[in-house]
């Protein structure tokens, strides 16, 4: 891990729950509302190690939504992710309505075969739901050997270029590559200006938001979270992340056959159907292309960006927020430990 950053978000908060115990807790919400425990445990992976890293629009704050679509069916508890091979190089995973992560995880097992075998695999999976903070299952392969993408479509937030209807998601593409003897490279963005899950926190802690995220229902800029929630988001790089957006709609929701992202229903309730979107993962083996120097490379790279003053790697600061998380523990938002109580 890298040095502890004294500037994390948890760093003035009082002193936390340590991870595994954070981990136990959320998988034990989740028993009591009837998911399966496998699956239970791995949303409380998902969210308390998005929480730890700093995105917390992905982690605890979560929680009650998930309930909300397990309660009402529109996440199925008992779910069982199935995997099929439907050639050598492709992985299909269907998480039958339930929750993503338990089939991000199956994806990832397999891809990890098939590429180790094949030199690059690729995974769909459908019927899934709300993926997270994507730049960990990369991560995963990343520690692995691998160089890893990932492409998620989301209900729809993002007009066309142009456009006044939403037709996108927020559709975020991730992307992870080893670093020898340290943390990996990771890159982890939304094609909004801002991932959406910031301005669901912002609503939840009842504050304005930055001008320049979002739109009202009218296509008028809006520091309102809830008037964002309600209208679309602007994309990242203008017409350039619109153009991007759509690309990860063919790969994530045409290519496995998931619901586009204007068909969806919302992540952020339990109403109307299951979301049925999508995620597409490509995993390469970095010693698959006939020579050794993949390392040597990343390191000349790595030591180019990071002798400039003012500079960093991606995905290092998540790092030294989770350092910081693991050394001091998680502090839990009060709402949530007087609703579920600690142990």
């Amino acid at each position: 891990m890298t040095a502890t950053n004294q500037s994390s978000p948890n760093a003035n908060l009082p002193q936390g729950l340590p991870l595994p115990a954070a981990k136990a807790w959320v998988a034990g919400i989740f028993i009591s509302a009837g998911v399966s425990a496998s699956a239970a445990r791995s949303v409380a992976e998902a969210l308390v190690t998005a929480e730890a890293d700093g995105f917390k629009g992905h982690g605890l704050a979560r929680i009650e939504t998930y309930l909300a679509m397990v309660r009402s069916g529109k996440i199925d508890a008992k779910a069982e992710a199935k995997v099929s091979h439907p050639r050598p190089g492709t992985i299909l995973v269907d998480a039958a309505h339930g929750f993503a992560y338990p089939a991000m995880d199956l994806a990832i097992g397999n891809l990890i075969v098939a590429a180790r075998q094949q030199g690059i695999a690729a995974a769909a999976i459908t019927r899934s739901n709300h993926a997270g903070a994507i730049g960990l299952p990369v991560e995963t392969l990343a520690r692995a050997g691998f160089c890893a993408l990932l492409f998620a479509n989301s209900p729809a937030a993002m007009a066309p270029w142009g456009g006044n209807r939403p037709t996108f998601g927020t559709n975020p593409i991730a992307f992870a590559a080893p670093l020898e003897g340290r943390d990996p490279l990771v890159i982890d963005l939304a094609l909004s200006k801002v991932a959406r899950g910031n301005i669901v926190v912002a609503r939840q802690k009842g504050e304005a938001i930055p001008q320049g995220w979002a739109l009202d229902r009218d296509g008028q800029p809006t520091t309102d979270a809830a008037a964002a929630l309600d209208g679309t988001m602007i994309p990242s790089g203008d017409a350039k992340g619109a153009a991007l957006a759509m690309m990860v709609e063919v790969l994530a929701a045409c290519l496995p056959a998931s619901l586009l992202s204007f068909e969806a229903s919302s992540y952020l309730d339990g109403d109307g159907p299951p979301p049925g979107t999508g995620q597409f993962l490509i995993a390469m083996d970095t010693q698959g292309f006939g020579h050794g120097n993949f390392a040597a490379r990343m390191t000349a790279l790595a030591q180019n960006i990071e002798g400039q003053p003012g500079t960093r790697l991606s995905g290092q600061r998540r790092f030294s927020t989770r350092a910081f998380a693991e050394a001091n523990g998680l502090a839990i938002p009060p709402g949530l430990a007087a609703k579920y109580p600690l142990p």
